[in-house]
């Protein structure tokens, strides 16, 4: 709707998780360097929690994108299996395993390790990505502890990698979760982006949608949106610096003041995009 009037190739402000336009910022870099470390040198398992919509799984998934796929295999579950059945059948389908999913547990086990050793066998490591490990239960979460076991010649042979909200933490703290927890070489816990982050972020995302095409509209020069100080401040007070927030609130800004025919998106645009968003939560 708005992307010839700013001349935008993209929307600069989707909510899907696209590793493309993931700004680094200082924390997201030691997010996405410990994560790299993790998986690169350590036998344990990494942690990786924050609030919803703070970017965790775009992390991971440019972090996916940098990784050799002759030498890492990536199995990634970006829904989390209800039961330690489900989970085993979902690692025997990530590995190509024809198993029956009615097999006996030890079954899908022993499959699972007997492939693990091949891709090792073949110069590759595992990872195991799980997203939404807050609603694994007990059994799945000692399913995946005991994955970590199999090694072959004292090398783990498998990297798990857990991605959660905050209630990821707290299960981790529970007793019965002690030799799980205690397993966990590298954790992170993801914060909101800063002020000052929030607008490096909506300068970094617009920057990315600018159409350096010819326009044949001949739009006059400098017909990009810029928002202005009030209307940033009242977007990071209302986001709290969550991305997906942050995303939503200003896509339907720009809407704003693309119907007032303005090149500058004003508090009073982020009010309206804010109210549109209210009566949208209750439906």
């Amino acid at each position: 709707m708005y992307l010839e009037f700013f001349e935008l190739k993209q929307k600069p402000f989707t909510i899907k998780g696209d590793a493309n336009v993931l700004y680094m910022s200082p924390q997201y870099m030691t997010a996405f360097s410990l994560l790299q470390y993790g998986i690169e040198n350590c036998d344990g398992f990494t942690a990786i929690t924050g609030e919803v919509g703070c970017g965790k799984t775009t992390l991971c998934n440019a972090l996916i994108r940098e990784l050799d796929p002759t030498r890492y295999t990536i199995l990634s579950l970006p829904i989390p299996p209800q039961n330690e059945r489900q989970l085993l059948n979902t690692i025997c389908l990530k590995l190509a395993l024809k198993v029956p999913s009615h097999a006996p547990l030890e079954q899908l086990r022993n499959r699972i390790m007997s492939r693990l050793r091949q891709e090792r066998e073949h110069g590759r490591r595992t990872i195991l990505m799980i997203d939404e490990a807050q609603n694994l239960d007990f059994d799945s979460l000692e399913a995946v502890r005991l994955l970590s076991n199999i090694e072959r010649d004292d090398e783990k042979l498998i990297h798990i990698v857990l991605i959660g909200q905050p209630e990821l933490k707290q299960n981790l703290r529970k007793k019965c979760l002690r030799q799980l927890r205690q397993r966990i070489s590298v954790y992170h816990d993801l914060k909101p982006l800063s002020y000052q982050d929030t607008k490096n972020y909506i300068a970094h995302r617009i920057q990315l949608a600018k159409d350096t095409s010819n326009n044949k509209y001949q739009l006059r020069r400098g017909q990009i949106p810029a928002f202005s100080f009030f209307a940033l401040r009242r977007i990071y007070s209302a986001s709290h610096g969550i991305p997906r927030i942050i995303n939503n609130i200003c896509d339907k800004a720009l809407i704003s003041a693309f119907i007032d025919y303005s090149t500058k998106v004003r508090l009073k645009d982020v009010n309206r995009a804010l109210k549109d968003i209210n009566q949208l939560r209750k439906l």
